[in-house]
C-alpha cells in the first residue's frame, strides 16, 4: 500500500492506494474514523485484485484539519474527495461508502463524471434531518456523532456501537481515530444539516442511473433495517438490501470475507 498527500480546497488529504491493478474502487470512511477501517481490504485479497483508493476526510486520520471549518459538511467533504480524484486522474470508478462515507458518496453522485456504481453500508439515504429518527436506532452512543468534545469513555462507547454486541476483535485504532478527529468536523457537520445544505438523498438514489448496492449487518446497533423499505431505490442491486450475518455497523472488519465477496460480485456484475 502506498500513501501520499494531495492538496485539496481546505488542506492536504491523505490518500492510500492498494497494490492491485484492477478497476478502481474509491473507499470513503465514516464519522470520526479514517481509512484504517478498510485495512482488511487495502492489505487483503481485495486490495490485491483491485485498485483500492481510500481517502482520509478533512479533519480525520492523516489528513489536515480543514482551514475553513465551515467546510465540514457533506458538500464540503464531497468537494474534497472530488479534488483528490481529479488530482490522481480518476474518471471512472465504483464508490464504496461506510456510514458518513456513504452519505458523502451520495452527495457526490450527481456531480461525478462516470461513476460505475455505488456500495453503501451503515448509510440510510436521508430525505431530511427529521428522517434521522426513523433511519437510526435510539442508541445513546449516537450523541457523539455531532458532539464537538468527546472524552475517552464516550469515544469507547461510540466505537463499541460500531460492532455487533459482544464482538471482541476491536483494534485500538478505532478509538484513536475518534479522539484524533477535529471536533469541529462533528459539530459543524451537525450544524450544516440543520441549515439544509446537503442534497435530498432520497432523490439522489431515486434518480441514480447506475447500480446501487446496499449492505446491512444483521446485528446493527445504529441503523434501522426497516427504514430502507421507505426509500425508493430503482437501481438497487439484486433488488434487495444485502444482509450480512454476524455483523454490525462495520462488516468490512467483522466479516471481511463476506463483505469482500459481495463487493467483488457487485463490481463484476456492474463492470
Amino acid at each position: 500500500m502506498k500513501t501520499q498527500k494531495i492538496e485539496a480546497p481546505n488542506g492536504a488529504m491523505a490518500v492510500h492506494e492498494s497494490a492491485g491493478q484492477g478497476p478502481p474502487l474509491v473507499l470513503i470512511h465514516g464519522n470520526s474514523s479514517s481509512s484504517r477501517v478498510f485495512s482488511r481490504q487495502l492489505d487483503g485479497p481485495l486490495g490485491k485484485r483491485f485498485r483500492l483508493i481510500a481517502v482520509d476526510l478533512p479533519g480525520h486520520g492523516e489528513s489536515d484539519d480543514a482551514e475553513d471549518p465551515t467546510s465540514y459538511s457533506l458538500p464540503g467533504h464531497a468537494r474534497a474527495v472530488r479534488a483528490v480524484l481529479d488530482a490522481i486522474g480518476i474518471d471512472e470508478a465504483h464508490f464504496i461508502g461506510w456510514s458518513l462515507g456513504g452519505h458523502v458518496a451520495l452527495e457526490m453522485a450527481p456531480d461525478l463524471r462516470a461513476p460505475r456504481g455505488f456500495v453503501i453500508f451503515g448509510t440510510p439515504p436521508l430525505t431530511s434531518r427529521a428522517a434521522m429518527s426513523e433511519a437510526f436506532l435510539p442508541n445513546p452512543a449516537m450523541k457523539v456523532t455531532f458532539q464537538k468534545s468527546v472524552d475517552s469513555a464516550e469515544a469507547s462507547n461510540y466505537v463499541a456501537a460500531f460492532f455487533r454486541p459482544g464482538f471482541a476483535d476491536i483494534p485500538s485504532f478505532f478509538l484513536d481515530d475518534v479522539l484524533r478527529t477535529d471536533g469541529r468536523a462533528r459539530s459543524n457537520l451537525g450544524a450544516s444539516l440543520v441549515t439544509g445544505g446537503a442534497r435530498d438523498e432520497g432523490v439522489v438514489v431515486r434518480d441514480l442511473k447506475v447500480p446501487l448496492a446496499v449492505l446491512h449487518g444483521d446485528e446493527e446497533q445504529l441503523v434501522n433495517r426497516r427504514y430502507f423499505g421507505s426509500v425508493a431505490m430503482p437501481t438497487l442491486w439484486r433488488e434487495a438490501v444485502q444482509t450480512i450475518p454476524a455483523a454490525g455497523h462495520t462488516p468490512q472488519w467483522e466479516t471481511p470475507q463476506i463483505f469482500d465477496a459481495l463487493v467483488e460480485a457487485f463490481v463484476n456484475e456492474t463492470a
